[in-house]
């Protein structure tokens, strides 16, 4: 009895430790339950959240810019512009003749290197030489009229002191010897005007040059001009020394001064240089290109240069405030003008505008609106605005190459 009391209290005690076990499994079951599902859902989500993240982070990046940058370089002290000029002669001049008749002799042609004073032609003008003629014989005539009233004269200067004839004789004779000495004046000019005038009959070179022109031959009408248009014989151009005038931008007009070294280039001299020295400018813009005239003067002493020959004049001018060369790139074109976008210290943008000078193709030269210290962007996007924030690229250092020289 004792025994199976004992057995019947010992499973009454089990049956009760099941029944108070059995929901604490029910609630770790749960709890790991959960924790499973936790799991499961944290796998599911926090990659998602990541990859969100960072295509946040990806998109944020991809916004701010990227811009290569670079230091201007500063153009040189002495700046050589190269402008188009027109070469002359220092003297040039047509030869015209002074007297009307034929063309009897020419003695120089084009080409012909001649001296001041050395003979050219020579006209044939036998209307004037028959002019001068009676000329002369007027001239002895109004001689010999002279003479004669002279004498009549001094006669009656002696007859009046005896009363033999009266005042109004000896005023008379005194008039008529006054006239006569008029004319005889007259006829002097005339024949000294002929004479120089039958002078025109041999032309004559000014000065030292070449004939550049002969506009005449043996037996062609001379016409001085008087009654139709006076012809041009001659041309003349001394060559030992040449003008070049060029035209110099406004903004260079300062720095062009007389004393300056100019150097002449030209197509059928390559590789050469004719050396020049500015003398004289026109002090005066013209308003319709805005350049200043200015005239070089180049020594030519074995006639190379000719005149009315095109050139390219290099003028080295001072630079009267500092310049720096910027590649066309970095420009950036605005209704309000052209301005270069910089980079400062807190890596944004600072658009700023510039005055360009000269233009060399791939580079420009800018005259003001940078000091030189600043981090120019090379390239700015269209979209660029002051203020933005921007990222500097690195620049790419080159392969090494590795032992055996080939880059890794």
């Amino acid at each position: 009895m004792t025994e199976s009391g004992d057995r019947h209290t010992a499973q009454s005690n089990e049956r009760r430790t099941d029944r108070e076990a059995r929901p604490k499994r029910g609630i770790w079951i749960a709890i790991v339950g959960l924790i499973v599902v936790a799991c499961v859902v944290a796998a599911g989500i926090l990659p998602r959240m990541k990859a969100k993240a960072d295509l946040r982070g990806e998109t944020n990046d991809l916004a701010v810019p990227t811009v290569s940058v670079m230091q201007p370089k500063k153009g040189a002290n002495a700046e050589e512009v190269v402008i188009p000029g027109n070469i002359q002669a220092f003297v040039d001049a047509p030869i015209y003749a002074r007297t009307n008749g034929y063309l009897k002799k020419w003695y120089m042609d084009i080409g012909t290197h001649v001296k001041a004073g050395q003979l050219l032609a020579e006209i044939d003008t036998p209307e004037v030489d028959q002019q001068l003629q009676g000329a002369r014989s007027d001239l002895a005539t109004a001689d010999a009229n002279e003479k004669l009233a002279e004498t009549t004269s001094a006669r009656y200067q002696d007859l009046k002191s005896t009363d033999s004839v009266s005042k109004q004789d000896v005023d008379n004779a005194q008039g008529d010897f006054a006239a006569k000495k008029a004319t005889k004046e007259s006829a002097a000019a005339n024949l000294k005007r002929l004479e120089e005038t039958q002078a025109f009959q041999k032309i004559y070179a000014p000065f030292d040059g070449v004939i550049t022109a002969r506009n005449t031959d043996v037996g062609d009408l001379i016409n001085s001009g008087n009654g139709g248009a006076a012809q041009e014989l001659f041309h003349i151009a001394q060559i030992s020394k040449m003008r070049v005038f060029v035209n110099v931008p406004e903004q260079y007009s300062q720095a062009a001064k007389p004393g300056l070294t100019a150097d002449l280039t030209l197509a059928e001299f390559p590789n050469r240089r004719f050396t020049g020295k500015l003398t004289r400018t026109s002090n005066s813009i013209d308003p319709g290109t805005r350049t200043l005239l200015v005239e070089v003067d180049v020594d030519n002493p074995t006639g190379e240069l000719f005149p009315g020959a095109y050139a390219q004049m290099h003028l080295k001018l001072p630079s009267g405030s500092p310049m720096f060369i910027l590649p066309v790139s970095a420009l950036i074109f605005q209704a309000s003008g052209l301005q270069v976008a910089t980079v400062d210290e807190n890596n944004k943008a600072v658009i700023k505008p510039v005055t360009l000078g000269r233009d060399y193709g791939s580079e420009v030269e800018v005259v003001t609106g940078i000091s030189g210290d600043e981090k120019v962007i090379t390239n700015p996007p269209d979209s660029v605005v002051d203020g933005e924030q921007l990222r500097i690229a690195v620049p790419k250092q080159p392969a090494q190459p590795d032992s055996a020289g080939r880059p890794r």
